[in-house]
């Protein structure tokens, strides 16, 4: 264990991603338990953008990574269809890996590198960072406490503006569209609050002909009980991130639901039929928070087993919502 000779997970990073340097990277900064040790990029000019600002040493290439022998783990934010053969490379080299959201573009690809990991020691995350952050256990324990009654149903969106041409999304090689990207969200939400044998009923999508990529669309699943969950992503629209919980008695909603800023304090919106209130809940910062679990983890404190499991239960979902949609031609 890296402990017995360091007092920090030394993590090398893969590729110079956007989000990388806004929200993962600057958690690992400030983890005293983590020390970014290298940084490796298509162009070593990217590659020293990010040591310069985070420490360790710039590389050029992802292979170059995967050769040293003073790393202990590799975050990987390449785009979601170059995953799988970099993730399993790391594992191959005894890595630990934390890899963005998408795991892979494929529950056969993701299952294979979760068995790979599990036979040899390894822990494998995947990076849903909102699924760390104390806000939804708050509206959970808010719900089972019978503030609203009893649950009929279920609704979540997130959706963002056009990006300029050339955005990773709209290539469907390397990107895989949005609905990889971040449409996985409000799906990921449906699981957490309805549980993990959900159904799919339908879907449609606004299918980009030259993209080849699907740029919004919607879904709606259902509990084996009836109760639905209405689905919205896309890039074609205002931005908003947000799910909303109806029941008998009233209304759960909750903004910002996905990407709160760590200072932020969320408000929960407690609609019944005579009026509404605002619940504030504590800051919290998902992305220190899941940085903590993938350190721990190595470390053997914790397991990530459950949350491989729901990686898995939502790659399978997304398999499936994919295979019946209808793609409406744009």
């Amino acid at each position: 264990m890296f402990l017995e000779t360091r007092d920090r997970l030394r993590i090398g990073v893969m590729g110079c991603a956007d989000i990388a340097w806004r929200r993962t990277l600057p958690a690992m900064a400030g983890s005293p338990a983590v020390e970014i040790a290298a940084v490796a990029s298509r162009s070593e000019s990217s590659a020293v953008r990010f040591t310069d600002r985070f420490g360790g040493v710039p590389l050029e290439g992802y292979a170059a990574l995967l050769e040293r022998d003073d790393l202990d783990a590799v975050y990987i934010p390449l785009p979601g269809l170059l995953h799988a053969e970099w993730v399993e490379r790391a594992l191959e080299a005894g890595k630990h890996v934390l890899v963005e959201k998408p795991m892979t573009g494929s529950l056969a690809e993701t299952r294979r590198l979760v068995e790979l990991a599990r036979a040899r020691g390894l822990v494998l995350l995947e990076n849903y960072m909102f699924l760390h952050h104390s806000q939804h256990e708050a509206v959970r324990k808010t719900l089972a406490d019978g503030a609203i009654g009893e649950l009929r149903g279920f609704s979540s969106m997130f959706t963002i503006p056009p990006k300029p041409p050339g955005d990773i999304r709209y290539q469907s090689a390397v990107g895989g569209g949005p609905f990889l990207d971040f449409g996985g969200y409000p799906v990921r939400a449906a699981q957490y609050f309805l549980g993990h044998e959900l159904r799919v009923v339908g879907a449609v999508f606004r299918y980009h002909e030259e993209y080849r990529v699907a740029m919004s669309g919607s879904v709606l699943l259902c509990t084996a009980d009836g109760i639905p969950a209405q689905l919205t992503f896309g890039m074609e629209h205002a931005y908003g991130n947000s799910y909303s919980l109806s029941a008998s008695t009233g209304r759960l909603t909750l903004d910002r639901a996905f990407t709160p800023p760590p200072t932020y304090q969320p408000q929960l919106r407690i609609e019944r039929q005579d009026h509404t209130e605002r619940l504030t809940l504590p800051a919290d910062d998902q992305f220190a928070n899941i940085v903590d679990t993938f350190v721990r983890a190595v470390l053997g404190e914790v397991s990530v087993r459950e949350h491989q499991e729901g990686t898995l239960r939502q790659a399978a979902l997304i398999e499936e919502i994919k295979r019946v949609a209808h793609h409406a031609p744009i």
